[in-house]
């Protein structure tokens, strides 16, 4: 996951994908679950993604993921954030993106010495 050199006006789904470590399915259903979350279409009709768009989608993941919010508990914090006036905009991309890669190699890391493990034990 390398953080993009040129700053991008807009980016794909598969973009998307590889800069969060998420399925497409997963963004759709965040789409549906957060009325924040509102691609805009190009004119072939795909899902286009701004900066805003990924900085709420690594915020999302850090809240449902590392936090263990519900949906709804999701939603409340984002509620929380926007009345303390805390914007997407104001949040750094490079800082939510340094910290999704901490947690994507703890996730591994977690992975590997479970499989250590069941070597060890066979």
């Amino acid at each position: 996951m390398n953080t993009p050199g040129i700053k991008k006006l807009y980016y794909s789904v598969s973009e998307v994908c590889h800069l969060t470590s998420l399925k497409p399915y997963v963004l759709r259903h965040w789409e549906n679950e957060f009325s924040e979350l509102r691609p805009t279409k190009n004119r072939m009709g795909n899902r286009v993604y701004r900066l805003n768009d990924i900085k709420l989608i690594l915020i999302l993941k850090k809240l449902l993921y590392i936090d263990k919010y519900t949906f709804d508990g999701a939603r409340q914090q984002l509620k929380l954030m926007k009345r303390r006036g805390e914007n997407k905009s104001q949040l750094s991309f490079e800082v939510l993106l340094k910290e999704d890669m901490v947690f994507e190699l703890a996730k591994e890391l977690r992975g590997l010495l479970l499989l250590l493990n069941n070597s060890n034990h066979t």
